[in-house]
């Protein structure tokens, strides 16, 4: 059961939308002003839907308090003025008076299960630029390769032109792209990130770009999509290579003129986003297979991001492996704790086919497998015969190579769980780069 907090000045609103929402299994609290709000502890809510004009503050300002909760603006003044203004300052979502009690529920229940496919940036809650972006997340390690994308990164932000980010899994490309959007003039707008494989094809083009009532089979209500919801700030599209070919001539007509139309609808809506995609396949080669529009590609690289491979960032391994047991250390309330020599030297030699990702599931795992103040090389469970040391320097593997040559050589005798671990990816991951490769499992092979 979700917990709502509503914040509106007039009784009669305030109580009919709370037994809207009750009878919809929310748990409701109401508040008459923005002061009355804030005497209750905002993050224990799921979701704040405010009224725009309060006696006193008006309703943005209870945006800043309310840290992750998201804030849900209602405005009378249904201009576009007041509504962009809102999601500048950090609203989630706004909504005109009178609404439908359909689209207020329809946006309730949207907010509260983006939670499930988007995650909105960190609000700033400062006037100034640069204040916001001091809360802005980093790319750790001072490698050469870390480097020159920092700074490549610093040309990019500064820029509103589409961007594409590549790298392999488990690399850092959302990371990156948090980045891109804090040091962008967009920092204090939303930053909506959308799993594209995440979300089964048919519904990504109503989940994006939104759908008007009756536009197929239980599209019961009006829903505005996640990128009328990054109005003002920044949508960013992850594994953009999954995204259908239908969907893919709407988001054209988004990076050309700047604006979607909701799916069974005719009528055009202009939106102000700036979009940045990512993904880890071969794009040129989809674009061959004719699984990606040309068109598209062009749009989306206007500007790249290459974020190189961990293996290529040698001298930033160590450093990241011990900045991320220090955060888990801290996490989990336990006293620090450091590497041994061996674990450091089998850290520094691990091709890490999983990249960041995988780095950080190793020595999560082996924290949890030890008390000791030192981790051991035995703990962190590495199989050495895959460490850089043993590799051919002759022998330049692709990803899909290495990725090929390790399932052949241990699917007989490791579980899908189990080599998808190794890899650093999901068993889901496992299965479809299986499909692409043409590796079937071999009958009589451990079962998962």
């Amino acid at each position: 059961m979700s917990h709502i907090l509503i914040v509106e000045d007039e009784p009669v609103i305030r109580g009919a939308l709370r037994k809207l929402l009750e009878r919809h299994d929310h748990q409701v609290a109401e508040a008459e002003s923005v002061e009355q709000a804030c005497g209750t502890s905002l993050s224990e809510y799921d979701l704040v839907i405010s009224d725009l004009r309060l006696p006193g503050a008006p309703g943005t300002e209870l945006i800043s308090s309310a840290g992750t909760t998201p804030v849900l603006i209602m405005t009378s003044y249904a201009s576009l003025r007041s509504a962009v203004d809102a999601m500048k300052q950090g609203a989630v979502d706004y909504i005109a008076k009178p609404f439908d009690h359909d689209e207020m529920v329809s946006a309730v229940e949207r907010i509260l299960g983006q939670k499930k496919t988007a995650r909105p940036a960190a609000r700033s809650t400062s006037t100034n630029k640069e204040g916001s972006r001091n809360n802005a997340p980093a790319l750790l390690g001072d490698s050469e390769a870390m480097n020159a994308l920092r700074h490549r990164i610093e040309r990019v932000a500064a820029s509103d032109n589409p961007v594409l980010i590549t790298g392999e899994a488990g690399s850092g490309k959302e990371l990156v792209a948090s980045i891109v959007h804090q040091q962008s003039s967009r920092h204090r707008g939303p930053l909506i990130t959308v799993s594209c494989a995440a979300l089964p094809a048919d519904q990504l083009e109503s989940e994006i770009f939104g759908h008007e009532k009756g536009a197929f089979a239980g599209a019961q209500a009006n829903h505005r999509g996640l990128a009328e919801s990054a109005h003002g700030g920044t949508l960013f599209l992850e594994d953009i290579d999954a995204l259908p070919l239908e969907a893919q001539t709407r988001l054209l007509r988004l990076l050309a003129d700047q604006e979607i139309r909701r799916v069974g609808s005719v009528e055009p809506r202009k939106v102000d986003v700036r979009v940045l995609a990512a993904s880890q396949r071969d794009l040129p080669r989809l674009i061959r297979e004719g699984r990606l529009r040309e068109d598209l590609y062009f749009r989306l690289n206007v500007l790249e991001l290459k974020v190189p491979p961990l293996r290529d960032r040698q001298d930033d391994i160590l450093p990241l492996a011990q900045h991320l047991l220090d955060g888990l250390c801290q996490r989990l309330g336990l006293e620090s704790k450091t590497f041994s020599d061996e674990a450091a030297e089998v850290l520094q030699n691990y091709y890490w086919p999983g990249n960041v990702r995988e780095l950080g599931n190793v020595i999560e795992r082996a924290l949890i497998m030890t008390d000791e103040p030192r981790i051991s090389a035995e703990v962190l469970d590495i199989d050495p015969g895959e460490s850089r040391s043993l590799q051919d320097p002759q022998e330049e593997l692709s990803l899909e190579d290495y990725f090929a040559r390790f399932v052949l050589e241990n699917q007989e005798h490791m579980t899908e769980t189990e080599l998808a671990r190794k890899l650093g990816i999901s068993r889901k991951c496992l299965w479809e780069r299986r499909q692409r490769l043409g590796i079937p499992r071999k009958k009589g092979s451990a079962t998962g």
